[in-house]
């Protein structure tokens, strides 16, 4: 008998043309030979800082919205590793590229940068566990993607891209995203189609703000008025 196929394999294949552009876009291509002007690597650190505040606090609702203690320690694992492990590399970064905290903080919010975290939060706010999950996952599972595809093809020639690399190509990080789709699998085993449709659109929407961050960070996007 053919096995089930998992949910979150239907969420990957029903977004895979996004996936799939993601990994041809100019910066991410730029990153792996190593050709990626700072000034745009340098813009990207910084929206992706802000980013990851409200990325942080989307965690803090799956603490919130867990039923069970194993729940609850995987969401603050994932908030701890956020605001700190990553948080930690993005500091690093900054700092060699004489990036100051006060500019990290104080920098502008991009328009994708916060129509991003203006989706993730209100999905978080208002959904089930099962919507923070399939929220987040584009970015968690995705950046593992990213960081493992690049590893696989040679990594980059520019030491400091081949250390962000290297973060997302990690063992930890890539058990971070598995334990993710894990539970998201076993929470939605008796979901309603129409449950799972809702979770598919959100899916879907965040992997869609994932490539307009790249394409963002790429253009060095900000207000026109």
């Amino acid at each position: 008998m053919a096995q089930k196929k998992k949910f979150t394999d239907e969420l990957r294949q029903y977004a895979a043309p996004i996936w799939e552009a993601d990994l041809k876009h100019p910066f991410v291509r730029g990153i792996a030979d190593g050709t990626l002007p700072k000034e745009k690597f340098k813009f990207y650190l910084i929206q992706d800082y802000l980013f990851l505040l409200d990325y942080s606090r989307v965690f803090a609702y799956g603490v919130i919205k867990a039923t069970d203690e194993a729940t609850m320690a995987l969401f603050a694992t994932l908030l701890n590793e956020t605001l700190n492990t990553e948080m930690d590399l993005h500091r690093g970064f900054c700092e060699k590229f004489g990036i100051s905290p006060a500019e990290m903080e104080t920098a502008p919010v991009a328009p994708t940068t916060h129509a991003y975290t203006r989706h993730l939060l209100h999905v978080a706010q208002i959904g089930t566990l099962a919507d923070v999950i399939a929220g987040v996952l584009p970015c968690q599972w995705g950046y593992a993607e990213i960081g493992t595809t690049l590893a696989e093809q040679g990594g980059s020639p520019e030491p400091l891209y081949q250390e962000w690399i290297e973060m997302y190509a990690s063992p930890e990080f890539l058990d971070l995203g598995i334990a993710l789709r894990n539970l998201l699998n076993q929470i939605t085993e008796n979901s309603s189609p129409l449950e799972k449709e809702r979770l598919q659109k959100n899916f879907l929407l965040s992997s869609r703000y994932e490539y307009l961050f790249w394409e963002m960070a790429w253009t060095q996007e900000m207000w026109k008025i």
